[in-house]
């Protein structure tokens, strides 16, 4: 007898059985197709307009899906039909790539000012790993590039021998990698994505004639893809439709390392200093009231000053291939965000001087990004490549929130979720009230609408994982969980019911969520497996931007901790905002 249970107990875990559709599913099928077991293309069109909200669909649009759906699911019996019975209904609504959750085409307009829009920004594009002792390569930067995102940052260090030009973490024991092959792999693979303008931000730790040679690798190699304006500086920078396949350089000129104390007083060693975007290890954040002098590098270079004539000849050629200076302004904070330099700049702030920064300076710096640009990048203590919570910098009008695209983990997924907007194409345009002069951050919003998400079933946990992943001897226990991010008052989280030893649970679950600022809110889910005795296992996770969600029933796809499609996981979701 107790060996019978034994069995038992050991196969429950190869139980599978397929979920029958959503009662809502079942009721549209039989609406719109007025009772009949068939439904036309006609009438998954009208159910496309009336239901799902999809008012710019077309009969033939219908018709194409039934087509699609019927090849895929009838390819051995070669069925020839024009209709979809209810299994066929069933069938394209949980399917990602014919019913997906948000639009994927560019839907804002991109002629403003480049400073309106947010930009999908990464920090030390180059590492493969932790910030200390990892790699440098082309590779990673090819990955982001392919992800969306726009903004690269390489650190330039001279070689060993002064005389070329290295990608490296400097005072650290990451590898190098030539900066002409990362120029060489940007210029392939810049616009495979997005056709929006990709900008190179140059930590520059360069004698004046290696500067000279940048000015030259950049232009043989981008050639007239560069973007640099005819002006000493702009007074306002161009829009992303304007600035299509186009590269752009954001440096400090070296005019200003040439004016430089630090670079007359200090050794010869390039690598001897700090970088100013990089705090010390373990520093903490400075007061953003007490002196400031930041952005993107001290004045590492330096010669005795017998060398000075002899090595400003490669400064011009540089700086004017500089499209997007980046300032270094000497005093307070509130005076570099304030005083007017006539043209625009860039100034960068670490996690902790920014949160510092938003305590009596917040309107200040949402002013200061109307027209010019803000970087925030993380701390220096984090080793890991671990992130921050991106929310701060976007709330406060930071168009480039700095992330190591390497570092997994909930922060990089909201990241992720907010530039899948606008068709993935790496500029989101900001909010409009960011745009206002008189921006009041405190100032709590009404609420403006309400979304309410329904958690209807998952699949394809039993495709993409193995039997005993969850459990050793029976099929795991999913519940999802569905947050808000966004501004504080719209900030939310809840979590359905934990459905038992199914591979396909049905939750059918609805939750509601006020949103006053929706244009910034993200909706994340992820899926848990419930252990009793030990921490709960990850089952996969999405962060979709509330403002491009499809209203109507949708397929959610679900992705891994480093943000890699499965194969099958999936969601079934509806979206309603009333």
């Amino acid at each position: 007898m107790g060996s019978y249970k034994m069995c038992i107990f050991f196969t429950r875990k190869f139980d599978f059985n397929e979920a029958q559709p959503p009662p809502d599913v079942m009721e549209a099928f039989e609406k719109f197709s007025e009772g009949e077991s068939h439904m036309t293309a006609e009438q998954l069109h009208r159910f496309m307009v009336e239901f799902q909200g999809d008012a710019d669909t077309t009969t033939n649009d219908a018709k194409r899906i039934i087509h699609k759906v019927i090849d895929k699911r009838h390819a051995v019996t070669k069925i020839a039909r024009h209709n979809f019975k209810l299994e066929d209904f069933y069938y394209y609504l949980f399917s990602d790539n014919l019913n997906p959750p948000i639009h994927d085409q560019v839907r804002q307009n991109m002629n403003f000012p480049l400073s309106h829009y947010f930009i999908y920004t990464g920090h030390n594009s180059y590492l493969t790993g932790n910030q200390l002792s990892s790699d440098c390569s082309d590779v990673p930067i090819i990955k982001a590039l392919k992800r969306g995102v726009r903004v690269i940052e390489l650190d330039i260090w001279p070689n060993s021998s002064k005389d070329d030009v290295h990608v490296l973490h400097g005072r650290t024991l990451t590898t190098p990698v030539s900066l002409i092959k990362c120029f060489h792999s940007i210029k392939e693979h810049a616009f495979s994505t997005s056709p929006y303008p990709v900008v190179i931000t140059l930590e520059d730790h360069l004698t004046p004639d290696l500067q000279a040679k940048v000015a030259e690798m950049a232009t043989e190699t981008f050639g007239d893809m560069l973007y640099f304006p005819q002006a000493e500086c702009l007074l306002e920078f161009p829009s992303p439709e304007e600035l299509k396949y186009r590269i752009i350089l954001s440096t400090k000129p070296p005019k200003e390392y040439l004016e430089s104390k630090t670079w007359m007083n200090r050794g010869n060693d390039p690598q001897g200093g700090k970088d100013s975007d990089e705090e010390p290890w373990g520093k903490e954040a400075v007061d953003p009231t007490a002196e400031f002098e930041t952005d993107d590098k001290d004045d590492e270079d330096a010669d005795d000053d017998d060398d000075y004539n002899s090595r400003q000849s490669g400064a011009p050629q540089y700086k004017r291939l500089i499209a997007l200076h980046a300032g270094k302004p000497k005093g307070r904070l509130k005076e570099a965000l304030t005083v007017e330099s006539g043209g625009v700049t860039r100034l960068s702030l670490s996690e902790q001087e920014l949160v510092k920064a938003t305590v009596s300076l917040g309107p200040t710096l949402v002013r200061f990004t109307q027209k010019n640009f803000l970087r925030i990048y993380p701390k220096g203590t984090r080793f890991n490549s671990s992130n921050y919570n991106p929310l701060i910098g976007w709330m406060h009008g930071a168009q480039m929130v700095a992330f190591n695209m390497q570092g997994y983990g909930k922060s990089l997924w909201l990241m992720h979720g907010m530039f899948r907007a606008n068709g993935g194409c790496g500029y989101v345009k900001k909010p409009d009230h960011m745009m206002v002069e008189e921006c009041d951050l405190k100032v709590i919003s009404p609420v403006k609408k309400t979304l309410k998400v329904r958690v209807y079933m998952g699949d394809g946990w039993h495709v993409d994982f193995k039997k005993t992943h969850f459990d050793s001897y029976s099929p795991p226990d999913f519940y999802t969980k569905v947050r808000i991010a966004g501004v504080e008052a719209d900030y939310a989280k809840v979590k359905t019911k934990v459905v038992k030893d199914d591979w396909v649970p049905v939750w059918d679950e609805e939750f509601e969520f006020p949103l006053t600022v929706p244009e910034m809110a993200l909706l994340y889910i992820e899926v848990r497996e419930h252990d009793k005795h030990e921490k709960d296992d990850f089952g996969g996770q999405t962060c979709l931007p509330v403002s491009e969600l499809r209203t109507g029933v949708r397929t959610v796809p679900l992705f891994d901790r480093e943000g890699e499609k499965y194969e099958t996981v999936r969601l079934l979701m509806r979206f309603q905002f009333v």
